[in-house]
């Protein structure tokens, strides 16, 4: 026999916006017969099913209906009997329940599904966690770690300004508020990265930087059990290789040699020259303090500091022209910095005024100084990229390696080098050629005496 079902006259309707139209959102509670299943004192299951938005659940009432008092379009049983009451007793019970978690889940999640209201209906939900709560969770103990100084400001920046980007992104593609994690799909990832590029108009490295937050969220999840699936697993971050840039040497001089009469165009010329002799980052630089200066066997002072991006510890011997420029700077801050660094929009802005003075054409960045000091102070002159490495503070050398890059003066050096060598090879082969000469002749007077 088959089921007959029909909507129960207590549908719901409930109302959403979403771009200025209106959308109806359906949600309905059922009850019907399962008259397939008869009982040996002839009663029938009866079944519940709901649906929400073209999606339905179906489960058990466990109870049992006589189909001769059955209602149909009603949903529940006619009459007055004590088996009829107790019967739509418990009918009407699961409906407002029914009801009750439906609109929990719609104000927690601003997103439902038939199955998500059956399983909290049933008892089986899980209270998953969902995106935004846990990247405002990390945003909150990532602040903490910036104001006890182990993390950057531009880190912080950066995690905040994603986590608007998705709030923006879940509003407009999605119309939630949030998304479980358990509903992060490789599909969420693309439309994101889509977003990023067309409405936020990112180009190809920045749009890697901004996809990384995300990612860290989807492995802080599968660390704590929330998500058992990685929907990054087949994603690859794009990225394209770029040209680094550095000073030359004669750039480095005109930056030396410059006359500046304002006191904070010196100041911030005087930082960044030394920050192109020691490698110190900006955050690093403004850090720097009496403690880290150590002198060792040699009687040479040395920076010893654990950077604040990655933790790892920089050593640097401070050479004559940097340690001049400490020692101009060195007791003017009372809380035991060495140097009175400005903030860094203002050190940025000072910096473009002071090149265009200087007569330097490149668009001048403060990491380009320690481009500078790995390629034109270091490998120019011969040090090794390990000793590089160490100096800058890398955790792999494969991220010192990006900076290596092949100066002319560098170049011309090691073609000497190579000239040297291979004059010597030319002077052994032509020894090796005589040699040879000596031997065939001495072989055609053997031949000449037989």
């Amino acid at each position: 026999m088959k089921c007959v079902a029909r909507k129960d006259s207590s549908d719901i309707n409930f109302v959403r916006k979403k771009n200025n139209e209106v959308m109806k959102s359906t949600f309905s509670i059922i009850f019907y017969l399962k008259r397939q299943v008869v009982k040996k004192d002839g009663t029938v299951p009866v079944m519940g099913r709901i649906t929400v938005d073209g999606t339905q659940a179906q489960f058990s009432c466990k109870v049992t209906a006589n189909p001769k008092l059955w209602d149909t379009k009603g949903g529940r049983m006619t009459g007055k009997s004590m088996q009829a009451l107790e019967v739509n007793r418990k009918l009407d019970k699961m409906r407002v329940s029914i009801n009750k978690h439906y609109q929990e889940i719609l104000d927690r999640d601003n997103y439902v599904t038939a199955e998500k209201v059956k399983n909290a209906f049933l008892g089986l939900e899980y209270r998953c966690q969902t995106l935004l709560k846990v990247y405002a969770q990390y945003n909150d103990d990532y602040e903490k770690l910036y104001k006890a100084g182990m993390r950057s400001w531009g880190s912080l920046r950066k995690y905040r300004c994603v986590y608007r980007h998705l709030q923006e992104f879940l509003q407009s593609r999605y119309h939630v508020n949030d998304i479980s994690l358990k509903e992060l799909t490789p599909a969420f990832i693309t439309d994101f990265e889509a977003f990023l590029r067309t409405d936020k108009h990112l180009c190809e490295n920045s749009l890697s930087v901004y996809m990384l937050p995300l990612r860290t969220m989807v492995f802080r999840a599968i660390d704590n059990g929330w998500l058992t699936r990685d929907p990054f697993h087949d994603y690859k971050v794009p990225k394209v290789e770029t040209t680094r840039g550095f000073l030359t040497k004669e750039e480095i001089h005109l930056l030396m040699n410059a006359k500046l009469k304002r006191k904070t165009m010196q100041l911030i010329r005087d930082l960044y020259l030394f920050c192109c002799f020691t490698g110190l980052s900006f955050s690093d630089l403004k850090n720097l303090k009496e403690e880290h200066i150590q002198t060792f066997f040699d009687d040479s002072e040395w920076i010893m500091i654990d950077r604040q991006k990655t933790g790892v510890r920089s050593t640097i011997k401070l050479l004559d022209y940097p340690k001049s420029i400490m020692e101009k700077y060195r007791g003017l801050c009372a809380d035991g910095r060495i140097f009175p660094v400005p903030c860094y929009s203002d050190c940025r802005g000072i910096l473009l005024r002071v090149a265009k003075r200087c007569g330097i054409t490149k668009h001048l960045t403060w990491h380009m100084s320690r481009h500078t000091m790995a390629t034109e102070i270091c490998l120019t002159n011969g040090v090794p990229i390990e000793t590089v490495s160490s100096i800058l503070g890398h955790k792999n050398i494969k991220t010192t390696q990006i900076y290596a890059k092949i100066t002319k003066e560098k170049l011309n050096k090691d073609m000497d080098k190579l000239s040297l060598q291979l004059n010597h090879i030319e002077e052994y082969m032509g020894h090796v050629e005589q040699s040879v000469e000596n031997d065939k002749s001495n072989q055609i007077s053997k031949q000449d005496e037989v």
